[in-house]
């Protein structure tokens, strides 16, 4: 059964720096495309990034490209969402997502991804 837990959430300073940890238990990080998504209060959920199952494919929302990257450490069986340049807008729930297997699309969606996390928390102070 695959498992994600996402920690690194925290509260910031407009303009600083967070890194977001995904990691999983019960599956492989080389078999699964891994997506990170945020709610932010009254608003749907939004894709973030997206790195693919054969890591040779990555895509960011446009609100957060130039700021967010997104890295694996297959060993370690996590994936890391390194957040610079932190805005107020950017506070939300952050969750990430894994499929077998999976591709990562530039649109980001929600449908391509099957197994979640259950979010943390990241609020930027203005």
């Amino acid at each position: 059964q695959v498992q994600l837990v996402e920690s690194g959430g925290g509260l910031v300073q407009f303009g600083g720096s967070l890194r977001l940890s995904c990691e999983g238990s019960g599956f492989n990080l080389e078999q699964h495309a891994v997506g990170w998504f945020r709610q932010a209060p009254g608003k749907e959920r939004e894709g973030v990034s997206c790195i693919s199952s054969s890591g040779a494919s990555t895509a960011f929302a446009g609100s957060v490209k130039g700021r967010f990257t997104i890295s694996r450490d297959i060993a370690k069986n996590v994936v890391y969402l390194q957040m610079n340049n932190l805005k107020p807008d950017d506070t939300a729930v952050y969750f990430c997502a894994a499929e077998y297997l999976g591709g990562c699309r530039r649109s980001i969606p929600e449908i391509d991804f099957e197994a979640w996390g259950q979010g943390t928390q990241v609020s930027v102070s203005s």
